[in-house]
């Protein structure tokens, strides 16, 4: 049967005040940064993630708002290994625009409930972490790719490791999610399908021919002590191996994205991006898209993964880390995010994330750092255990 969506003000429906937290609850999906972005319920469609261009062309929609996404949008995730990835058309859609405008876009004949998910009474919860990787494979294969690096066969590779956290009560999604929002409100938030976290990174956006990206490299702590944060982010500049780590991301997605452009611009030096708690080097890349533009998915897919996840060049470190880092990310370390009919769309990079087992009782978390020719093993696993922190508290805090 044809879908055809309806879109009309928030206004029309509710107070425009409604959370999308409330919306995406416990089993929907959310996409949102600084209270902008789109939170979902039900699935009206669920396709293949390469699929989602063209898809939308045959879903009719009577948009009465007509802004960037108010004729129908898709959430989805792009795995690590870039053969996988889904997108949902969901049957409700909340969204809210950073000039104010909020909507409603839902499937003809679904009812329309926007009231947040009922709250359950809290029950005592015990939590257990251990490792996944253990820490003497993770050293080892540090110490391997600082090695190789160091011999010339690539520039930089991203190792990572995982932990799981069990509880004995189910993890609600509606809960960590607030909890996110207050210690990572100006971070990509996001909830789909089990995935939930909130990335400080974008890795592409495209607003008709305007396209931007902001990749993230190289990391220090953050300790709560203004004097001792400033010093630590002025160690960040000033770090030759952080500068290094930094540059190769950022050569590579200005390099990736320049043929499709008629210009690309970016900052002449990195930024200090703190979130709750770490810092990292951060760089603004803006352009504008040539003739015929191409959609954002099909950008995403191109440039992920950065050798902000992944390594430079590309195929020798993903070489690297299959032969020594241990896991399978599975999503980590790809990309979360949304796309309309005409291509447009944000996709953050898939970290500061928890995927959820289907009982809701095991998390597992994701941490991993840049390794260079001067990459230290047990400095890089101090930086792991600082990354993990950020969906660790949010997980156990009560």
């Amino acid at each position: 049967m044809a879908i055809r969506l309806i879109t009309r003000p928030l206004r029309d429906f509710t107070d425009a005040n409604v959370d999308l937290n409330d919306i995406a609850g416990n089993d929907g999906v959310l996409f949102v940064r600084d209270g902008v972005g789109f939170a979902g319920r039900g699935v009206a469609a669920r396709i293949p993630l390469l699929s989602a261009p063209g898809f939308l062309d045959a879903v009719a929609c009577d948009d009465t708002v007509a802004t960037l996404g108010s004729d129908g949008v898709l959430l989805g995730w792009h795995s690590f290994d870039g053969e996988s990835g889904e997108a949902i058309l969901p049957e409700v859609t909340v969204a809210k625009a950073s000039d104010g405008t909020a909507w409603v876009t839902h499937v003809e004949g679904c009812s329309v409930d926007l009231a947040p998910p009922s709250s359950t009474a809290p029950r005592a919860t015990q939590f257990t972490v251990r490792p996944g990787v253990d820490v003497a494979t993770y050293l080892r294969a540090v110490a391997a790719i600082r090695d190789a690096v160091q011999r010339g066969e690539i520039t930089k590779a991203v190792v990572a490791r995982d932990i799981f956290v069990e509880s004995s009560e189910p993890i609600s999604v509606h809960a960590l999610l607030r909890r996110l929002r207050a210690s990572f409100g100006s971070s990509y938030r996001y909830s789909i399908d089990g995935l939930v976290g909130a990335s400080p990174e974008l890795l592409v956006a495209r607003a008709g021919d305007d396209v931007s990206s902001n990749p993230l490299a190289g990391t220090t702590p953050r300790t709560g002590d203004p004097v001792i944060d400033a010093r630590l982010a002025a160690e960040l500049r000033a770090s030759e191996k952080n500068q290094i780590e930094h540059r190769v991301v950022i050569d590579m997605v200005h390099d990736t994205l320049l043929p499709w452009c008629s210009y690309l611009d970016w900052q002449p030096e990195p930024e200090v991006v703190a979130v709750a708690n770490v810092q990292h080097l951060g760089t603004r890349i803006e352009g504008k898209l040539s003739m015929p533009l191409p959609h954002v998915v099909q950008l995403m897919q191109t440039l992920s993964p950065t050798p902000a996840l992944g390594g430079h060049p590309r195929a020798a470190a993903l070489a690297l880390l299959a032969q020594h880092e241990g896991l399978a990310r599975g999503r980590y370390g790809g990309s979360v995010g949304w796309c309309d009919r005409h291509g447009n769309g944000t996709w953050a990079v898939t970290i500061r994330c928890a995927e959820l087992s289907a009982d809701r009782r095991v998390a597992r978390l994701f941490a991993g750092g840049g390794i260079v020719a001067q990459s230290d093993p047990q400095a890089e696993l101090a930086e792991t255990q600082a990354k993990f922190q950020a969906m660790l508290a949010a997980i156990v805090r009560p």
